[in-house]
C-alpha cells in the first residue's frame, strides 16, 4: 500500500458551522408517525468534477417523488434548476462531467407481480446535459452505472442484463451482463465485453479497461475469481473455491494493491476464523502478506479515496465495526482530513465525504448515526456549513442513543446485541427486532423503525445471532452445526438477548413481544409458536410462512450447493406446519406485489391461522414490494398505524 502523501484540504477546514436544529427541551408526547413515515427530504448531496455546482435530490410533498435540484455551490439562496422525470422516479443520479449528470429512473408499469423477482417497476437510464438543460433516456434491462470513468470526461461504463427477470435457474444464478461505454454527448453506446456463466461479473478500471471478473465454473462447481493485466487481453485465472466451501461466502477482491505490482487487496479468512485483509500474489495464487485483521471481529471493507476523480481506484482505510464504523487508515492525510470534519460535526457517528472536486478544495459530506437521520454539509470557498436534513423535522434531543451490549447464549456463546432505549426510566416494554437476511452485517447507525419504536416508549433489541456475518467463521458456521439451526439455536439467541435485558432490569418480562421483517419476520413467526414462551405477541412482516416453499421456488443465487440447501433450508423449523402450536396474538403484514416473498406465503399462512382459530390480524400494504425503497409515505402511514394500535391494544392481555 503507497505511503505517498497528497495535497489535503485539512488545513482549509474552519470550524464555523451552520447547526440544523437548536436544542429543545424534551417533549413528553412522542412524534406525530408521520414523522417517520416521510421520506428523504434531502439526499444524494454531491458537487459537480470542477466544484461550481451542487445537486440533490429533494422531495418537496409527502406523497412526491425526489426532484433534481442543482445550485450554484457559491450561492445555494440563487434558485436552482430543477430537473422533474414525472411519470418516472429519479432513484439516484451521478456527476459523470462538469455538464453531464447520468441519472437512474424507475416507473411502475404493471399491476401484478409476473414471478419470482419479476417486479412491478421497469428501469431507466437517463444522460442530462445540464448546460443545455436537456434529457434523454434510455431503455435497458436492469441497467446498472458500473464506472464514471474518470480517465475518459465524456464517457462511462453500463452493464445490461439481457432476459433479466426470466427465471432463477443455475444458469441464471450469477445474473451475466453485458457491459457498454456509452457517450454522453451521442447518447450512443458499444459493446465492451458480454459476461457469462464462468465469468459473469466484470470489474473495470477508472481508464475503462477489463481489471476483475468473476464466476462459476458449472463442470467443477467452483467459484472462479480472474484478473487481467493491463495492457494484456487474456484473463488469468487466479483463485478457486468450491461452492461447498463456507470461504464463498467471505472471499472478496477489493481492489489493486499498489505497493506490489500484480498484486490484489482481497478479504479472507484464510485459515483464520477472522476475516483479514491480505495482498494476494496472482502469480503464485497465495496470500504474500496480512495487511490487518483484529481478534474481536471481521475486518468488514476498504475506504477509497475521497477524491474519486484523481484517486479513483485507491485503497486509503481499512473498515471494522462494534458499535460503530471504525477505520485504520493507510493514507495518513485522509485520515487527518476525516478527523478534522469529525470535529467540526455536532454528533459525528460516522461521517462520509460523498463527493469532492478534482482539485479537492470543495467537498460534501454526510453524518448519520442513532440521533442523526443523516445531514450534509458543504465546504466550498473555506466555509463549511449544513446543506440540508434527511428528515428535519427530527431533533436529536428527541430521537435515542444505540447502545452495543455483549451476552451470553444458552449454550455459551459469546453474543451482541444493539439496543435503543427510550429517552425515559426502564424497565420498558420491549421489542426484539432480528434483522433480515439471515446471512448479512447489520450495522445500526440511524434505524427507523427502532426509532419510531423508542420515541414511543419500546425499548428495542436488536440481537447478531449466529449466522450473522461480521463475527467470524465459527459465528456464521454455527447456523450449520448438527443439522440447521434455523428456528432453534438461531431463534434461543434472540430470545437470550431478551432475557438478558430482563435480567438487567431494563425489560419488562411482562412485556415483550418480536417484530422482524424477511426472514426476521419468519422469526416472528416461529416466535409464536415456541413453548415455553416469553414474548406477548408478536409481528410478521413480509414473512417467509414455508420455508420449504420458498427454497424451492428461489433457488440459492450462489449455486446448486448443498450449503444453504441440504445443510440449511431443508432444515429449519417450517412456521406453517407450525400453526397449531401458536399460542399468542400474530400481526400479519405484506406487500400486495412483494416480490421476493411473494403475497402467496401470507395466504398459506392466513389459512391455518384460520383452519385452527388462532388469533391474528392482517394488514396488506397496497403496492409495496418487499423493499424499502418501495415503502413510500402511505405505507409507512399503514405500517406504523397498525403497529402501535396493535402492540397497545392488541398484544397479549392489556397490551403492550
Amino acid at each position: 500500500m503507497s505511503n505517498r502523501k497528497f495535497v489535503s484540504i485539512v488545513a482549509t477546514l474552519v470550524a464555523a458551522i451552520s447547526m440544523a436544529h437548536t436544542p429543545s427541551a424534551l417533549a413528553s408526547d412522542p412524534y406525530p408517525l408521520e414523522y417517520f413515515a416521510l421520506r428523504e427530504v434531502v439526499s444524494n448531496v454531491a458537487v459537480s468534477p470542477n466544484g461550481e455546482q451542487l445537486a440533490m435530490l429533494k422531495i418537496l410533498t409527502r406523497e412526491g417523488n425526489p426532484i433534481l435540484h442543482i445550485y450554484e455551490a457559491g450561492n445555494l439562496e440563487k434558485d436552482p434548476f430543477v430537473v422533474n422525470a414525472d411519470p418516472m422516479e429519479i432513484r439516484n443520479y451521478y456527476w459523470a462531467s462538469d455538464s453531464h449528470i447520468v441519472l437512474t429512473l424507475r416507473q411502475r408499469v404493471r399491476d401484478k407481480i409476473e414471478g419470482q423477482n419479476q417486479g412491478v417497476y421497469e428501469q431507466r437510464i437517463a444522460i442530462l446535459n445540464v448546460k443545455k438543460k436537456e434529457f434523454d433516456d434510455f431503455p435497458a434491462a436492469a441497467p446498472i452505472v458500473e464506472n464514471l470513468l474518470p480517465g475518459k470526461a465524456t464517457k462511462i461504463i453500463i452493464s445490461e442484463q439481457p432476459g433479466a427477470g426470466e427465471d432463477l435457474s443455475l444458469e441464471k444464478a450469477f445474473r451475466p451482463r453485458a457491459y457498454y461505454e456509452m457517450d454522453l454527448n451521442r447518447g450512443t453506446k458499444k459493446l465492451l465485453i458480454r459476461g457469462k456463466i464462468d465469468m459473469g461479473q466484470i470489474e473495470f478500471d477508472s481508464e475503462g479497461n477489463p481489471l476483475f471478473g468473476r464466476g462459476f465454473d458449472l463442470g467443477s462447481k467452483e467459484y472462479v475469481w480472474y484478473y487481467r493485466e493491463k495492457g494484456k487481453k487474456g484473463w488469468d485465472d487466479v483463485l478457486r473455491i468450491h461452492e461447498d466451501d463456507f470461504e464463498t461466502w467471505f472471499i472478496e477482491v477489493e481492489g489493486l494493491d499498489d505497493a506490489v505490482p500484480g498484486n490484489l487487496i482481497v478479504k479472507a479468512h484464510n485459515g483464520d476464523d477472522k476475516l483479514g485483509l491480505w495482498s494476494y500474489n496472482t502469480k503464485t495464487r497465495n496470500y504474500d502478506e496480512l495487511l490487518y485483521r483484529r481478534s474481536d471481529v471481521d475486518v468488514y471493507g476498504v475506504r477509497r479515496h475521497s477524491n474519486t476523480w484523481e484517486y479513483p481506484d485507491r485503497i486509503t482505510a481499512v473498515s471494522y465495526f462494534t458499535d460503530k464504523f471504525y477505520f485504520e487508515y493507510f493514507d495518513e492525510v485522509e485520515g487527518a482530513t476525516f478527523k478534522q470534519l469529525e470535529s467540526l460535526i455536532p454528533g459525528a457517528h460516522y461521517v462520509s465525504i460523498t463527493s469532492r472536486s478534482r482539485d479537492g478544495n470543495t467537498l460534501t459530506a454526510r453524518n448519520i448515526g442513532p440521533r442523526d437521520p443523516g445531514t450534509y454539509y458543504l465546504l466550498h470557498d473555506g466555509e463549511f456549513k449544513v446543506v440540508g436534513s434527511e428528515q428535519p423535522l427530527l431533533e436529536p434531543e428527541e430521537l435515542a442513543d444505540v447502545e452495543y451490549i455483549k451476552y451470553k447464549a444458552r449454550d455459551g456463546r459469546d453474543l451482541v446485541m444493539y439496543v435503543t432505549k427510550p429517552n425515559s426510566e426502564g424497565p420498558f416494554p420491549t421489542i426484539v427486532l432480528p434483522h433480515g437476511g439471515p446471512h448479512v452485517h447489520e450495522i445500526i447507525l440511524y434505524d427507523e423503525w427502532a426509532q419510531m419504536l423508542a420515541n414511543n416508549g419500546y425499548m428495542v433489541i436488536q440481537p447478531q445471532y449466529r449466522m450473522s456475518m461480521g463475527y467470524g467463521f465459527d459465528h456464521f458456521r454455527s447456523a450449520f452445526n448438527n443439522g440447521s439451526q434455523g428456528g432453534r439455536k438461531m431463534q434461543d439467541d434472540k430470545d437470550d438477548a431478551a432475557l438478558y435485558m430482563v435480567e438487567q432490569g431494563l425489560a419488562d418480562p411482562d412485556r415483550l413481544a418480536m417484530f422482524g421483517w424477511s426472514y426476521g419476520g419468519y422469526a416472528a413467526l416461529v416466535a409464536a409458536s415456541r413453548t415455553p414462551q416469553i414474548y406477548q405477541c408478536v409481528i410478521a412482516g413480509a414473512a417467509v410462512a414455508d420455508y420449504i416453499r420458498q427454497a424451492n421456488e428461489y433457488p440459492n443465487p450462489r449455486g446448486t450447493g448443498k450449503i444453504f440447501t441440504e445443510d440449511y433450508q431443508y432444515g429449519v423449523v417450517n412456521p406453517v406446519d407450525e400453526v397449531p402450536k401458536v399460542n399468542v396474538p400474530i400481526l400479519l403484514i405484506h406487500g400486495s406485489v412483494d416480490q421476493r416473498v411473494r403475497p402467496r406465503q401470507a395466504k398459506l399462512y392466513l389459512t391455518q391461522l384460520e383452519k385452527y382459530n388462532k388469533n391474528y390480524k392482517y394488514l396488506e400494504l397496497d403496492g409495496a414490494d418487499h423493499f424499502s425503497n418501495t415503502l413510500f409515505y402511505q405505507h409507512q402511514i399503514d405500517l406504523y398505524e397498525g403497529l402501535i394500535s396493535f402492540l397497545k391494544n392488541d398484544c397479549g392481555p392489556g397490551g403492550l
